[in-house]
């Protein structure tokens, strides 16, 4: 099966886009769940889920991948058609995906309204995911930060309103805001759990003080902030304090918006006005070209076993930890299924060495972001 698998894979590199979409899905059962993740307790067999947090804070996450919801409205160039991206999330929960994430500031609003579209027909089956944190005034960001706790709470409204829905079911602070206590923050969360209106509480771009203070107060579910071959500062600076914790993690931009699919290169054009690649370090010219020895790296490991650089890209971060669970976005079918098959990608030990030692060889041209995220 697996050699059937890669050999598939490999003749669907010469196909249409839309040919490798159309055959790719109809070759997937509806709600099939896979994982790489294994438990001692079931003879090896792969687990069907991934799960993020501990004790009654946790969620189960099928496929041990979501979907990362954002660049379907907001921030990738283009704004594909609303229509087309409700199939796309249709289909990867028909695929068996159940974590979906998006975001107030993504639109800003507009995402929220197209997820829950999408969602509706099965809202009670997936878990959904949100953010509060960033300014807004007249429908656009202002740059600002804010986390004051009526406001969190005007934003949680807002966003059951926007997704349709009766409760979010992960909610992330977007980023820490210095001005705010974190104590405060995750106060307003526990109280806005008691009412019922959230059930977990996240964080995004936290840093280990942050994520114990948070966590003192109400428990979180997990961390997201960006990870990825390209970005693997997170490993060193938060994943004991994940582990420590009983948190889960989850990678925003895993593929590092595109970079490691392979897809994008030196001279490639974005729309600046809904983009945000342009101004950040790693996507000038230079630098990627300069960083292309890691899609060398990835290719030449795919190649030999049928897979993509995507695809490996994925499955190295799936194997940092159990509780580690990736957010690729897509805005096309074929690349869903393509992200999804990284599930089925299992790294023996050397190889997850190999790949490590490689990418950790090249030294990565240009910061992530222009300024710090990470508080």
């Amino acid at each position: 099966m697996k050699n059937n698998r890669r050999n598939f894979l490999k003749t669907g590199t010469v196909l249409s886009a839309s040919a490798l979409a159309a055959s790719m899905l109809s070759a997937i059962p509806a709600r099939v769940t896979a994982s790489p993740v294994t438990t001692g307790d079931n003879g090896g067999s792969k687990n069907q889920y991934r799960t993020l947090g501990s004790g009654k804070h946790s969620i189960k996450v099928s496929y041990g991948l979501g979907l990362g919801c954002m660049g379907m409205s907001f921030n990738r160039s283009f704004i594909p058609n609303t229509k087309d991206m409700i199939t796309v999330i249709r289909k990867a929960y028909e695929m068996g995906v159940t974590l979906f994430d998006t975001a107030e500031a993504y639109g800003p609003f507009t995402n929220e309204v197209l997820v829950g579209e999408a969602i509706a027909p099965f809202r009670k089956h997936i878990t959904l995911c949100s953010k509060f944190g960033f300014d807004i005034q007249n429908g656009k960001l202002t740059g600002g930060l804010n986390s004051q706790p009526a406001h969190i709470r005007a934003v949680v409204e807002q966003s059951l309103k926007r997704l349709k829905t009766d409760v979010i079911d992960l909610v992330y602070q977007h980023r820490v805001d210095p001005k705010v206590p974190m104590e405060d923050v995750a106060g307003t969360i526990k109280d806005l759990t008691k009412e019922g209106k959230i059930k977990h509480f996240g964080l995004s771009e936290a840093g280990p003080e942050s994520i114990r203070k948070a966590h003192a107060v109400q428990p979180l579910t997990a961390l997201q902030t960006e990870f990825s071959l390209m970005t693997r500062e997170p490993a060193l600076e938060v994943f004991s304090v994940c582990e420590e914790l009983g948190i889960g993690f989850v990678p925003y931009s895993p593929l590092s918006r595109a970079y490691l699919t392979g897809y994008i290169n030196e001279r490639t054009k974005y729309i600046a006005t809904n983009d945000n690649r342009p101004g950040l370090p790693r996507y000038k010219p230079e630098a990627i070209v300069a960083n292309w020895g890691i899609i060398d790296v990835l290719t030449a490991f795919g190649n030999q076993r049928g897979y993509t650089a995507a695809q490996v890209a994925l499955a190295w971060l799936m194997a940092q930890k159990p509780w580690v669970v990736p957010i690729p976005g897509t805005t096309k079918l074929a690349h869903l299924q393509e992200n999804l098959g990284a599930a089925t990608v299992d790294l023996t030990p050397d190889e997850l060495k190999q790949i490590t030692n490689d990418i950790t060889a090249i030294k990565i041209v240009g910061d992530r972001c222009a300024t710090p995220q990470t508080k």
